[in-house]
């Protein structure tokens, strides 16, 4: 490999002029930044470009010799189109040298209207296998902002196997989750950290508890802010990163001023270009690492680039956290919604109830309660065991013995291991005749559309919040697309007077603020691992209103962590039939007698809503409250809309 000067770009960030002209003048090669609307920043009016700023943005680093790409990297609401698609077009007037983007609406809008501007996958979209970077190439996406959790060594892989430029985060801000798989600040405060207005639940204290006695856990850690992760720092590690082949090294910090990113810029310019002009010779430059290190904001770790991080990358402490952006507050129940229901209309119609189920118990309660579909496999709830393929087939032929569907689903994240495993099981199932497949992720999807002839699905993961994006969905086979849980009712109702594909609403059940590659007991104290530990205890984290939020950990090592309150939108059913015909219950942290009990709930309700009626009896759900391991709220549905 031969470095020169264009081997790496350093990509900059800017959240106004100021700082787009300190950028360009500390040397970076490109700056990235959003328009007024459409962005993963929307937190202050001050900050982002209007329309005519940023054609005099790209006039402006195009004189100085440096490329700029905009970001359109947060997802896009039903009512939001028109004006994306007429933002979109002005682009196409101006320029730009590439678009960030998350959403698959942008996507399919950018093919509708012959737009040649390149595209370039934000982190975001989780892009952390090659079977996603292949499905993005078909539609002229040149670069890839992998996954913080994918190592170096795996990022070369995916570069060495799809030749797709790989773009990473080499300095600022980083977040717990897996990118784009956070709903934490959505459902609780109607501010989604995949629409640019996180409110950073991560960055809360917490206490670890023992779920079943709710007794504090052991804990030989700093503090209590157990999700508050450092600030990510590649400075000195530059040449792993060059040698890794990542073609742009990207700064975070759009919200931050001028100096600040004057002086990052500047330090990471030199870096770069000392290791270019030398490389055998090249040595860490200890001033300016001293300078970096001194005008921090909070501590920095290196995350998931040279292996899986330790304790050492959360700062526990929260003495260096610069800001915190809230403070915890009670989930949803009944009576918070902020916006009036409107009277159902009665139709009637033939609806689908689908339950996700753990484990063969699970799947036999369900069919005995009615349900329409089981879905089973992907990731399991310790202690639970996986799936083996000899159990499948029993819960198939079990399920269409009594007529019921038979979804086999499939783990939302797929790194290396995951992904050559599935290939494995998908060759394998498909003989078993299961009715279809549910997909976690991008590369899942065309995995799946490639190998197999079953009929394809996609989970709540993907993040669906628009008509336009199931459209781009239904071009690849997928027949149902599972809904996210950040819509609103009256988004979610406007969304599905549009689409032309069906669509599944999840109404209960235990479900993810978010999920992590971390270790969470482990991490609080060495002696307590939550894999060892597992069969013995379940885990769980306790905010300041004093909610409890359950951790599980699946077959591959991730924790999820749970909403404090099951969801339960029970209330809503006849509203939701009004514009839907596929419901689901997520039933995989329940035991078989409450997923009979659950299931024939909620079949007896939409039987009753087939047949003509318009209201329900919500006594029941009282009844069932009691039995539940956890209280039921009413998640997103407290909010007018999602912003």
């Amino acid at each position: 490999m031969t470095l020169t000067r264009e081997s790496v770009e350093l990509l900059a960030p800017a959240g106004n002029f100021e700082v787009l002209k300190a950028a360009v003048d500390a040397g970076a090669d490109a700056v990235y930044l959003g328009g007024k609307h459409f962005n993963m920043r929307l937190h202050r009016q001050d900050m982002n470009f209007s329309d005519e700023e940023l054609k005099e943005a790209i006039k402006y680093t195009h004189e100085h010799g440096v490329r700029l790409y905009i970001t359109i990297n947060n997802l896009i609401s039903e009512e939001e189109l028109p004006d994306l698609e007429k933002f979109l077009q002005y682009l196409d007037t101006i320029k730009p040298d590439a678009i960030l983007v998350q959403d698959f609406a942008v996507i399919e809008l950018v093919k509708r209207l012959g737009i040649k501007i390149p595209l370039h996958a934000s982190i975001m979209m989780n892009t952390h296998n090659e079977h996603a970077v292949k499905l993005l190439q078909q539609y002229g996406i040149t670069r890839v902002v992998a996954s913080r959790e994918m190592s170096l060594t795996e990022l070369s892989i995916l570069r060495e196997r799809t030749g797709i430029e790989v773009e990473y985060f080499v300095h600022g801000d980083m977040c717990i989750s897996e990118s784009g798989q956070c709903i934490h600040s959505g459902v609780l405060f109607g501010q989604s950290g995949n629409r640019g207005r996180c409110l950073k639940p991560c960055r809360w204290p917490y206490e670890l508890l023992y779920e079943d006695t709710l007794e504090k856990a052991p804990d030989t850690s700093d503090g209590p802010y157990k999700l508050a992760l450092k600030d990510m720092c590649m400075y000195r590690n530059l040449p792993d990163l060059i040698q890794a082949g990542v073609a742009s090294f990207k700064i975070e910090g759009r919200m931050r001023p001028a100096p600040f990113v004057h002086e990052i810029v500047s330090i990471y310019r030199r870096a770069i270009d000392a290791y270019i002009a030398d490389p055998t010779g090249y040595q860490i430059n200890e001033d300016d690492w001293k300078a970096l290190y001194n005008n921090r904001a909070r501590d920095f770790s290196t995350c998931f680039a040279m292996g899986h991080p330790d304790k050492n990358a959360i700062g526990f402490d929260g003495t260096r956290e610069p800001r915190f952006f809230s403070k915890a507050i009670p989930e949803a129940k009944y009576g918070d919604e902020k916006t009036t229901q409107e009277a159902a209309a009665s139709v009637e119609k033939k609806s689908t109830l689908a339950v996700r189920v753990r484990d063969m118990e699970g799947l036999k309660a369900a069919i005995d309660g009615g349900a329409d579909a089981v879905y089973a496999g992907g990731e399991v709830y310790a202690p639970a065991k996986p799936w083996t393929l000899s159990a499948l087939k029993d819960a198939i032929d079990y399920a269409h013995k009594h007529n019921v569907r038979f979804i086999l689903d499939t783990p939302r994240t797929t790194t290396m291991r995951e992904v050559q495993e599935l290939e494995l099981q998908l060759e394998a199932v498909e003989a078993l005749k299961p009715d279809g497949i549910l997909l976690g992720n991008p590369g899942s999807m065309y995995l799946a559309e490639k190998t197999t002839s079953l009929p394809l699905q996609t989970d709540f993961s993907l993040n669906l919040f628009n008509h336009t994006a199931a459209e781009f969905f239904k071009r690849h086979r997928v027949s149902l697309s599972t809904v996210s849980y950040e819509l609103s009712l009256h988004q979610l109702t406007d969304m599905a007077k549009k689409a032309d594909a069906p669509l599944e609403v999840i109404v209960h059940g235990a479900y993810e603020s978010m999920i992590c590659d971390h270790d969470f007991p482990l991490l609080s104290n060495p002696q307590d691992s939550f894999s060892e530990e597992a069969d013995k205890h379940r885990y769980a984290l306790k905010d300041e209103t004093g909610a409890i939020h359950s951790l599980r950990r699946d077959q591959y090592g991730r924790t999820h962590i749970l909403f404090t309150n099951d969801l339960c939108l029970y209330p809503y059913l006849p509203q939701l039939h009004a514009a839907v015909s596929n419901f689901r219950i997520e039933a995989q942290d329940m035991e078989p007698e409450l997923v009979k009990k659950t299931t024939a709930l909620y079949k007896e309700a939409l039987n009753k809503l087939d047949n003509g009626a318009v209201e329900l009896d919500l006594s029941v759900i009282d009844n069932l409250e009691k039995e539940n391991k956890r209280p039921f709220g009413i998640g997103a549905y407290r909010f007018a809309e999602s912003k």
